[in-house]
């Protein structure tokens, strides 16, 4: 896996995936899912996709992965990987994820530093 954006975050691995949740539903042209099968007691996968759809029918494109990792002490590892490219609109499909990335990051730090003040 290919890290492209890494922090550590205050919060448990569920704290801080529901919050990336929010971040994505926030978007809304993204969406972040906790994935159980890819997941241990000590790291969450968050499955991180565009989202486009039209009436009844949605199309989800995958952009990549969010792994979080439990470090003890309410402190959490992010570590945010784009997907591979095998998709036709590749480069926009990357800037929007970088785009989600940073916007999570400026989000966890922003309420770390608020934290400790």
């Amino acid at each position: 896996m290919n890290v492209m954006l890494e922090f550590t975050a205050s919060g448990s691995p569920k704290t801080i995936s529901a919050a990336i949740e929010q971040c994505a539903v926030a978007q809304g042209n993204v969406s972040a899912l906790v994935v159980p099968w890819e997941s241990d007691r000590q790291t969450l996968s968050i499955a991180v996709t565009a989202v486009k759809g039209e009436g009844w029918a949605i199309e989800h494109t995958n952009l990549g992965t969010i792994r979080l990792t439990d470090l003890g002490g309410e402190q959490t590892r992010v570590a945010m990987s784009p997907a591979p490219p095998d998709h036709p609109e590749t480069q926009k499909l990357a800037a929007l994820f970088e785009r989600f990335a940073q916007q999570v990051q400026k989000q966890f730090q922003a309420s770390t530093h608020a934290g400790r003040e």
